[in-house]
């Protein structure tokens, strides 16, 4: 397919997407079809096996579409102060731009999680992810230890905390509809990184 045809076909390919998105959320992985998913499409079933043959397929461009919508939202000022970028990153993916929105995408993003042990595409798009998001903290780290903001730490044993905290806490939140956790989360964690952080002699 063309360039001008792959932008021709972007709003309909995103028309698509959101609707995977709402029948996912609404019927999870085990109850959805490509019925449902139709259901939610605002335009004929078959336009949807013109773009993507199986489920499976929609279902991985689905991942790729909302992890690139992460990574936009992840996106920050390099130059701004260490500290301020850690407390935006950790707020964004606990929160997202909107509360009860990230909610419903942590949820969705739950359901392919769950199929990634059995299904290789979501595993490898998963772990390209999670490394990225790993890098940044790492990154955030290195760059307050250089400037004297954080004492000297390993910025990629933080990174695995601080990481393996915001994943517990968003299962917590979509699982077992636990609406304080991300916020519990996030107080716990800000006062342990003030104080593992600060440079020594700091008060």
């Amino acid at each position: 397919m063309g360039d001008t045809e792959e932008t021709a076909n972007q709003p309909t390919r995103d028309a698509i997407m959101e609707a995977t998105f709402r029948a996912l959320t609404r019927h999870g992985y085990a109850g959805l079809t490509m019925q449902k998913i139709a259901d939610e499409f605002d335009k004929s079933k078959s336009l949807l096996h013109y773009h993507y043959d199986t489920k499976d397929e929609l279902l991985v461009a689905l991942l790729d579409y909302m992890l690139a919508q992460l990574d936009e939202r992840l996106a920050l000022d390099e130059e701004s102060d260490p500290l301020d970028r850690l407390t935006t990153l950790v707020d964004m993916l606990l929160f997202g731009p909107d509360r009860e929105a990230h909610k419903a995408f942590q949820t969705t993003l739950l359901e392919l999680r769950a199929q990634a042990p059995y299904n290789k595409a979501f595993r490898e798009q998963l772990a390209t992810n999670d490394a990225a998001i790993h890098e940044l903290f790492v990154d955030i780290v290195a760059d307050g230890v250089e400037q004297g903001t954080f004492r000297e730490v390993d910025p990629d044993a933080v990174a695995t905390l601080v990481l393996s905290a915001l994943q517990g806490a968003r299962v917590r939140w979509v699982t077992l509809d636990e609406d304080s956790a991300p916020d519990e989360l996030r107080d716990a964690l800000f006062t342990y990184l003030v104080d593992e952080l600060r440079p020594e002699g700091d008060a």
